[in-house]
Order: structure tokens, then C-alpha cells, then sequence
């Protein structure tokens, strides 16, 4: 019987208790620790170099004000709404959920309805399409067609006969950042279809190379597949002859060469970057770019943005200003890595054994060249155990099974 009269007399006075808790957290809010407890610099401590971030959680809100003008961003068909509602959902659950940072989308031809809904289903972010102009996803009247024609027809690589790869090649190298949609940004992250993310992200990328002075973010760097860029790097080291005012003074060039001086066609996968847009911008680049299409390449062969970005990268950017993010799980069909250890510990769900990357030459040279010209008194290795020198990705994609 008094059991029962305690059980009344809480449920009536429970609403006056909740009102007094709610009351007396609110007013704890506003003071200073609390606030900061609150912040995301606390809530995501755990980020790479443990570089303190500080940002008002409120920002992070579809409509709030973010604290980097940024966005995820793809060049994508309507064909590939499939594999990029797969991509989306992941970036989500791991990351955008919390901060909302907008999507831009391009395409060559008007994204569908069904395309703009699939999309916009899947995040409470902002989303916004756009086309392409003529200038930006064209064959150049620079190029000679007989000569263009017979190597589309004679190339013996992946999507050599394709304009629309090449097309594509050229305006992920020259133009993706000079959109209209992308102009009042500062940093992009580039996404694409069919790709994962394995590991939460407990921290804000924008925020923490906006920070640390990083103009350019990469996961996975790997030899090209040199048949697609057999005079790049030649009209490369002509470019840096004419112009090597515009070098950057403790640049990564080292890293592009063997141990003979030849290059060795290390690149950074820029299916994953994540990219100060004043660097694209910059008086270098867009010289360097002006340069390399000139000179044809993207149609007579097959230069891809992906060593154009990273020969841009390893000679006018420092040293310091390039940043390898280890801790994010990724995959690009036929290539995966992991952090260390993450089959173990960590936000990851992901088979670290897998991922030979890591270890790959071409990462490993990264990290000895950067830690040379950053930190030259370091004597700690950047790698320990062998190193893999891995062959162009392509060469499995093209032997049989």
C-alpha cells in the first residue's frame, strides 16, 4: 500500500521534476565549460595530428552557416544513380549526417527527375545540379581529328577508343573547379559512384585543412598505367623550363622521380581529394593546364586528372601543404585501404590485411619525401616492414582471370 501511494505521489510530481532538470541543464549550458564541453571540439576529439577544432555544433544544421564553404562533389550520368545513392548513403552514415554539408552534382546533359529525387532522398543537406557548357566537355579545335581518330582506334588501353573518357579527363583536370556552382566555394571533397567508406569520421576534413594551412588531401597514390601518358611528364619538365617561377620553394618534386631521375608515375587517386580550390585557381595550375592542353594530351593519348592534379601538386605546392588522410577507410573498385590496425580497434569495419596500398612505393616514397623536407632531423622510418612495388592497377584489370 505505500509502494503504491510513492508511485502516485512521483508520477504527480514528475512533470515539476522534469521541468526543474530541463531547467537547471539549460542554465548550466550557457556557462562557458559547459559550452565548451559541448562543442564539437570535445565531442570529436580524435583528429589526425590532434589538432584542437572548436566549431559551434549549431553550424553543422542543413541551413546553418558552415564554418568552411564546402561541398561533396561529383561529375555523374544518370545511368550511375545507383552506385551514387550507394556512395551517398555511406558518406552519410559516416560523416555528412552531422554536418550537412552541401552536394553538387554535374552532368552533360539535365539530370532527371528520378535522378534529383533518388538523390535528395537519402540526406537532409542542400543538393544542387548542374550542367555542363560547351566549352568545358569538348574536343578542342586545337586537335587534329585524322590523328585524334586513328588512336581512338588503335589505343590498347582501357576506354582508348571513348571521347567522353577523355572529355571527362579534361574537365576534371581544367574545369570541374572553375563551375559556376563551385565559385563560391573554398574547399571540395570529390566523391564518385560505387565507392565506400569503411571508418566514422569524427572530425570535420574542411575544418581541419583549413586550419592546418593543407591545400590537398589524398588516400590512395599508385603508379599510372604509363601507356596512357607516354609524353606527360616530358612536356611536364618542358612547362617547369619556361616556367619555374611558379615552382613552390620546398615542393614534393622528388617524390615523382626513381632512383635513376626518371619518373616513376606515382599519382594521387583523386577519386578521393579533398582540395583547397584556391589551388586549382592559382596562377600555376591554371598555367600548367592552359599548358598541357595545348600541348593535346588529353585526346593524342589518354592523360588522366589524376597524374595531372598530382604533378601539379608535387611541384607547386610545399611540402607541408599535401596531406595523406591514413585514418579514412576507403574503396575505388579494385583498390581499398584501411588504417592500421582497423581490423582491431577504431571506428572502421574494414579487413586492414586487404590493403596493400599502405605499403605500396608510391605511399611510401610520399611519406619519405614529405618527413625528408618537413622534419629532415627525423629518424624514425615513415614505414616499417618491406615495401610493395605495385604495378599499375590496370595490368590486373587487363590479364586474365
Amino acid at each position: 500500500m505505500a509502494l503504491t501511494s510513492y508511485r502516485r505521489l512521483v508520477w504527480r510530481h514528475l512533470p515539476i521534476m522534469i521541468v526543474g532538470i530541463l531547467a537547471g541543464y539549460i542554465v548550466g549550458c550557457n556557462k562557458p565549460a559547459v559550452r565548451q564541453t559541448l562543442s564539437f571540439k570535445h565531442i570529436f576529439s580524435r583528429t589526425p595530428q590532434q589538432t584542437v577544432i572548436d566549431v559551434d555544433i549549431n553550424k553543422y544544421e542543413p541551413n546553418g552557416v558552415k564554418p568552411v564553404k564546402a561541398a561533396l562533389v561529383a561529375l555523374v550520368r544518370n545511368s550511375d544513380l545507383f552506385g551514387l545513392r550507394s556512395t551517398i548513403r555511406q558518406i552519410e552514415d559516416r560523416f555528412n549526417a552531422r554536418h550537412n554539408y552541401p552536394y553538387i552534382f554535374v552532368n552533360d546533359v539535365e539530370f532527371t527527375e528520378e535522378f534529383k529525387r533518388g538523390v535528395r532522398d537519402l540526406t537532409q543537406a542542400h543538393v544542387h545540379f548542374g550542367i555542363l557548357d560547351e566549352e568545358s566537355w569538348k574536343v578542342p579545335e586545337w586537335i587534329n581529328r585524322e590523328r585524334y581518330e586513328h588512336v581512338k582506334s588503335t589505343a590498347q588501353y582501357p576506354h582508348g577508343e571513348k571521347d567522353s573518357y577523355r572529355k571527362m579527363c579534361r574537365f576534371q583536370s581544367g574545369y570541374l573547379h572553375r563551375h559556376p556552382l563551385l565559385a563560391d566555394l573554398d574547399f571540395y571533397w570529390r566523391i564518385e559512384p560505387d565507392v565506400e567508406y569503411y571508418c566514422d569520421m569524427n572530425y570535420d576534413p574542411f575544418v581541419f585543412m583549413q586550419q592546418n594551412g593543407l591545400k590537398y588531401g589524398w588516400n590512395i597514390a599508385m603508379p599510372e598505367f604509363m601507356a596512357t601518358i607516354p609524353t606527360l611528364w616530358n612536356t611536364t619538365v618542358q612547362f617547369v623550363a619556361e616556367h619555374s617561377e611558379l615552382l613552390a620553394p620546398d615542393s614534393l618534386w622528388p617524390w615523382l622521380l626513381d632512383e635513376h631521375g626518371n619518373y616513376n608515375g606515382c599519382h594521387f587517386w583523386s577519386n578521393f581529394e579533398i582540395v583547397d580550390l584556391s589551388f586549382y585557381r592559382s596562377t600555376a595550375y591554371q598555367t600548367f593546364f592552359d599548358y598541357l592542353d595545348r600541348a593535346g594530351g588529353f585526346f593524342y593519348e589518354r592523360w588522366g586528372d589524376a597524374p595531372v592534379h598530382s604533378i601539379a601538386a608535387a611541384l607547386f605546392l610545399n611540402a607541408s601543404q599535401v596531406h595523406y588522410f591514413d585514418d579514412i577507410g576507403y574503396f575505388h573498385p579494385s583498390v581499398l585501404t584501411f588504417p592500421q590496425d582497423a581490423r582491431t580497434k577504431g571506428t572502421c569495419v574494414c579487413d586492414s590485411n586487404k590493403s596493400f596500398v599502405q605499403d605500396g612505393m608510391c605511399t611510401v616514397r610520399f611519406l619519405e619525401v614529405k618527413q625528408s623536407i618537413v622534419n629532415p632531423n627525423a629518424t624514425k622510418p615513415v614505414r616499417l616492414g618491406p615495401v610493395h612495388y605495385t604495378e599499375p592497377i590496370i595490368y590486373s584489370m587487363l590479364s586474365p582471370q
